[in-house]
């Protein structure tokens, strides 16, 4: 945690914040190709759907998720007038709205791929880089920004 914390803090004290935000989606796309319950999940997605579903494009798919929740978590921290709500609002009415159409089966695996945004991995790596970044930054609310993170992994997926 303090590996990520630190670079966090330095990203963000850098004159230039579009590096920080681009390695936030980087950080988050290696994160969750190293978290071991998203390669169970997508074995066992490529089993249910008898190979209907790849698993290298779940992979591939939930890591632009976290790599695009991560920069947006960023984009927050320095943008203040961004509110976690203005990202998680419209998200969930559209993941509502989806799931009325969509195939049950399909809900389900995206209920799962919710809650593997949580693993061990990704929430300790990534939540001390954010957490570093929203310390190193002035206006920023440290706890509030953190656990914003945390909501907009489990969105993204």
């Amino acid at each position: 945690m303090e590996v990520g914390a630190t670079i966090g803090e330095t990203l963000a004290l850098l004159p230039h914040k579009s590096i920080i935000i681009f390695i936030g989606f980087i950080l988050g796309f290696v994160t969750i190709m190293a978290e071991p319950a998203v390669y169970v999940l997508t074995h066992q997605i490529e089993d249910v759907t008898s190979g209907y579903v790849k698993r290298k494009a779940v992979l591939i798919f939930l890591a632009i998720g976290v790599g695009i929740a991560v920069m947006l978590s960023v984009l927050r921290i320095f943008v203040p007038q961004i509110q976690l709500w203005h990202y998680l609002l419209p998200g969930y009415i559209v993941c509502l709205v989806f799931m009325f159409f969509a195939p049950k089966l399909f809900v389900g695996i995206a209920f799962d791929a919710g809650g593997i945004a949580t693993g061990p991995i990704t929430v300790t790596f990534i939540l001390a880089f954010i957490h570093g970044a929203a310390n190193a930054f002035e206006g920023s609310n440290l706890l509030v920004d953190g656990f914003g993170m945390i909501a907009m992994l489990s969105l993204t997926h």
